[in-house]
Order: structure tokens, then C-alpha cells, then sequence
């Protein structure tokens, strides 16, 4: 949370500085986990909606162009998963499980399909859009003990997203997003499966897939306000 505050106490200072325009707002949504335990369906809305999958955050913008603008956000991600929610008869037959939470940072570049020029407003304006760039984010690790997942110790990754979205404005200063974003992670152990991962000394046992990583998506909303003074546009 104390990173969350942060970037929103970032945000308000931004209004006294340069001539710029800027979004700042808050994130709210659900995050689907996909790995060697539980349901591997990326799309299945039941995998988002549960309660105990809320997640939420902060975000900040700087339209740099019409076409493009720097992020950054701030998220508190709340997971899990369940062979009993899976398809599959043999993971359905184990019975592992396990939920954790990921801290997440992400800083990167947005680009606009259509022109974003938040200062010309004669009319209502809407935009897909793509985003990604580096994430860092840091959860607890698992391992299997006594046929069941155990939660261990701390420990951070990095994972690559790919986020689809829609924009549209409400009004002169509020924007209302909705987006899907994938995280490729760089670890196999976020359910535990590939406890070779951890540095210890006890040969845990390994499960599933070793050729695939794990993934967490994040499907939601975001609602920002926009201030700043008309940027003059250059070529980058």
C-alpha cells in the first residue's frame, strides 16, 4: 500500500510542474492466474470475478504525443487458483491449491491507434491502445510439503505485459479505460511447480509443465483525471 500512496502523492505535485498534460487516476479490476495449477484458461470470466481476486492500483500518464504516452502504475494483485477449477481430470484428481498477492510495478509506453489530443475536445474522444514495457513485481514463493502448497519466503521477478485497451473521455478532464493485459513472467514458481527456483536446501518436488512459464492477467478499469497546460509536441 505504502507504494500505491506514494505514486498518488506523485501525482498531485505533478500539477505544479512544466508545461506538460498528464493523467492521474486509480486502477480496479480482477487478475486470472495461469500455470501448472488450477484452470488454464486465460478468458473464462468465473476465473476473474472472484472476490478474493480483486486488485487495484495507481496510475500515472504523460501524453507525449497524440499517439503515444509514458506509464506508469502502481498495483496491489491479489491471486489464486484451484485444481478444482480446472477441466483437466488429473490436476482435478490432485488437488493442490494455493493464493498469494504481487506487488507490481510497471513503467512503460501506451500508444494510441487513434489521435489522443486531450485539448481539442470539440467532441467526445475514443481510442483502442496497446501497452507494455518493464515490470517488476514481488509475491512469496511456494513448494510442495505434505501433498499440499506451502507458502515460503519473499522473493521478486520481472514479467513482460501485453495489455489491450479502450479509452474514452467523460468529460474535459476524466477518462474512463478498460483493459486485458497479460504478464509473462520470468519464474515457473509462482504455484510452486518448479521449486529448483528456490535457494534451499531441500529437494521439494516439482509438477507440470517445465517448458512454460506462468502468467497473471489483470482485466479491469481505470478512471483518471487530466490537467496540465497544452504540451508543445515534438518528434519523439
Amino acid at each position: 500500500m505504502r507504494y500505491i500512496f506514494g505514486v498518488i502523492s506523485f501525482c498531485l505535485g505533478l500539477q505544479f510542474s512544466s508545461a506538460q498534460t498528464y493523467e492521474a487516476g486509480l486502477m480496479l479490476g480482477g487478475t486470472n492466474f495461469v500455470g501448472d495449477v488450477g484452470s488454464a484458461s486465460f478468458t473464462k470470466p468465473r476465473d476473474y470475478l472472484s472476490r478474493d481476486k480483486i486488485s487495484y492500483g495507481a496510475i500515472l500518464k504523460w501524453n507525449r504525443s497524440p499517439r503515444h504516452a509514458f506509464r506508469f502504475s502502481a498495483m496491489r494483485i491479489n491471486t489464486f487458483d484451484d485444481d478444482r477449477r480446472s477441466d483437466e481430470p488429473r490436476r482435478i484428481n490432485r488437488g493442490y491449491a494455493f493464493e498469494t498477492s504481487l506487488t507490481e510495478l510497471s513503467l512503460g509506453l501506451e500508444f494510441n491507434f487513434f489521435e489522443w489530443d486531450l485539448h481539442e475536445l470539440k467532441r467526445p474522444l475514443f481510442t483502442p491502445y496497446i501497452y507494455t514495457g518493464p515490470t517488476y513485481f514481488f509475491t512469496n514463493e511456494f513448494y510442495v510439503e505434505n501433498n499440499e502448497l506451502v507458502e515460503g519466503e519473499s522473493t521478486f521477478n520481472f514479467a513482460i505485459p501485453l495489455v489491450f485497451g479502450v479509452k474514452g473521455t467523460l468529460s474535459r478532464h476524466w477518462i474512463l479505460a478498460a483493459e486485458f493485459g497479460a504478464r509473462y513472467t520470468f519464474t515457473d514458481n509462482l504455484d510452486g511447480s518448479a521449486p529448483d527456483e528456490i535457494n534451499s536446501q531441500t529437494n521439494y518436488p516439482t509438477f507440470g509443465n517445465s517448458n512454460m512459464n506462468d502468467w497473471y492477467i489483470f482485466t479491469g478499469i481505470t478512471l483518471t483525471y487530466t490537467f496540465g497546460r497544452k504540451p508543445c509536441y515534438c518528434n519523439f
